[in-house]
């Protein structure tokens, strides 16, 4: 987790680092720290599918439901830019379970 930490403060724009340290996050439980990485990685990339996704479900473990369904709706339309059907699936099958 150090060295994904150090990769995002050398480089704050390098997606993968930021996708990779939410995820690291997520792992540890550190779950609050993961939804920021997450909404930093969107912020600099809007179009970035799966990270709406593994946000969404971040939110969900954290039972702030209705932040959920804000982040899968804006994955969706994300996808949808990207005409990435795959993501837009998962993201309105995430969308879908929740009610």
């Amino acid at each position: 987790m150090e060295a994904l930490r150090a990769m995002v403060a050398a480089n704050p724009a390098d997606r993968f680092a930021h996708y990779a340290l939410a995820m690291e996050y997520v792992q540890a439980g550190k779950l609050e720290e993961a939804v920021s990485e997450f909404r930093t990685l969107v912020t600099l990339d809007p179009n970035y599918s799966f990270a709406y996704f593994h946000c969404g479900q971040t939110l969900e473990r954290l039972d702030r439901i209705d932040k959920a369904r804000e982040v899968y709706r804006s994955g969706i339309e994300a996808a949808a830019r990207t005409n990435d059907t795959h993501a837009q699936r998962e993201l309105q099958e995430a969308l879908d379970q929740l009610g």
